[in-house]
């Protein structure tokens, strides 16, 4: 078996070798008590990226997301969120368990969006003593178990009208923000302007080896370090991950439109194997999801035989499989991978 091709997801990325440079070379700090240089540089950057007043380093999407919720609300809150979501899916159920916050859906669109419809009907009354407060929208962009879709600027902003005139906040999970950025070619501000906190990864399509960053006002960071610090993540010379982020941030970013361009090529070839459904107009970044279904094949099967064939990728359910392209993953890899799939599609 030649070179295995993994394209189970973009976290899969290992750092290029000017990025381990600069994480041996990072200048060290304990950052509990805010003395991390690096790391305050990557805050200072990421403020500054995604238009917010201050800026902290996390461990993780799923932290950052989690101390965005205890920071937005109070327990017995409640927060809307897509029924596509990550937080809903991936996170554990920590809003719940561990912020004490009932976590509300409303059906994710085609397109990837909440219907601002939806959200207002769900938005409680806060004259009814029965009801819990709605103080948390999250939006995810881009959004991930819809394919990768790109929520556009005017969207978001139309959702946070909507939410200050109930007295909610927005979190965005901007897990793939950067995807979402180099697709629509606007800075990454742009798409977190409608957003009261947003969280990023830097190791994803950025290719860090890890961390995420959660950006809100000085306010909300200044609260959101007690509970980082609550949750254990204090992580004192931090440095030596923040300076691959950092270096991401400046070096990562539009090199995104290969993996976006390598996707769509794959996606059209995919769309024509038989027992594959797949729209290929629907694949925006970086983030294909097909369905197997009428091969009469469960997604594992197809998962398994595909994997005995060099070529890794994720079961979303029953019928569903995503594949993602990512930095690591060029025209060859892609090549292959469409010849090994239609082998493992015909069994």
């Amino acid at each position: 078996m030649s070179e295995t091709i993994d394209l189970r997801s973009d976290t899969v990325t290992l750092p290029p070798p000017e990025m381990r440079q600069a994480m041996y070379e990072a200048e060290l700090g304990d950052d509990v008590y805010g003395e991390d240089p690096t790391v305050n540089r990557l805050q200072e950057r990421a403020a500054e990226i995604t238009g917010k007043q201050d800026a902290m380093f996390v461990s993780s999407g799923t932290q950052g997301n989690l101390v965005a919720v205890l920071t937005h609300c109070t327990r017995g809150d409640e927060i809307v969120v897509g029924d596509q979501s990550h937080i809903l899916h991936f996170e554990v159920g920590g809003a719940s368990a561990l912020a004490g916050a009932q976590v509300r859906t409303v059906p994710n669109q085609p397109d990837g969006t909440l219907d601002p419809s939806d959200v207002k009907r769900v938005i409680r009354d806060r004259t009814d003593v029965h009801n819990p407060f709605t103080t948390l929208i999250c939006l995810e962009n881009t959004q991930n178990r819809c394919g990768g879709l790109v929520l556009g600027p005017e969207y978001t902003r139309k959702i946070q009208e909507l939410a200050h005139e109930h007295g909610a906040a927005v979190h965005l999970d901007g897990a793939r923000l950067f995807n979402a950025a180099v697709a629509l070619g606007v800075p990454a501000s742009a798409l977190t302007a409608g957003a009261d906190s947003v969280t990023f990864c830097a190791s994803k399509g950025l290719a860090a080896p890890v961390g995420s960053v959660l950006c809100g006002s000085k306010e909300f960071i200044r609260e959101a370090h007690r509970w980082r610090k609550m949750m254990g993540g204090g992580m004192r010379q931090a440095g030596v991950i923040a300076a691959g982020a950092l270096y991401a941030l400046d070096n990562m970013v539009e090199r995104m439109a290969d993996d976006h361009h390598l996707a769509k090529k794959l996606a059209g070839a995919l769309a024509a194997i038989p027992g594959i459904d797949l729209d290929p107009g629907r694949v925006q970044t970086n983030i294909i999801i097909f369905s197997v279904a009428p091969s009469g094949c469960s997604s594992s099967e197809i998962v398994a035989r595909m994997a005995s064939r060099g070529v890794l990728s994720d079961a979303l359910d029953s019928s569903r499989i995503r594949v993602v392209t990512h930095y690591g993953i060029e025209e060859p890899q892609v090549e292959r991978a469409i010849t090994q799939i239609a082998a493992a599609m015909r069994g």
